[in-house]
């Protein structure tokens, strides 16, 4: 089991890394320029300079509220999905259940876990294409 939690984080680790390379940094530069930019603007009154920089700030917060979003979505569904193996297995046990049997039901409610992190590790690439696409509209 913690092999497949590994397998997940690291599905995850991975594509956080990729869009911070490849859109986050650029989005936070890109904010920065325009904040001091802000505090630049003679005519900006301390209100109008505050404005200014929330205005910059609404791209990289909108993107970091869409990746938030998208991975709470994803560890939601991993965990209903890992509570229906644990109610499955549940429903099988009884009272007089034998160890024997209490070992098996174990086994599958592992491999039921894993089928539930392998497919949410497929799912990483559909997430990441969501995401890619809000982050496009508002570079």
């Amino acid at each position: 089991m913690e092999n497949i939690q590994n397998r997940v984080q690291d599905a995850i680790t991975t594509m956080i890394t990729t869009l911070d390379k490849d859109y986050l940094r650029k989005m936070q530069v890109t904010m920065y320029q325009c904040s001091a930019a802000c505090f630049e603007t003679p005519h900006y009154n301390m209100e109008e300079a505050q404005r200014c920089v929330e205005r910059c700030s609404l791209p990289l917060s909108t993107a970091q509220n869409s990746i938030t979003q998208e991975l709470q979505s994803l560890q939601d569904r991993l965990q209903r999905c890992a509570m229906d193996c644990q109610d499955k297995v549940r429903d099988k046990v009884g009272p007089k259940t034998s160890e024997t049997d209490m070992s098996k039901y174990r086994g599958e409610m592992e491999g039921c876990v894993v089928k539930c992190g392998d497919s949410h590790i497929a799912l990483v690439p559909s997430m990441m294409k969501r995401i890619k696409e809000v982050l496009q509209e508002h570079k």
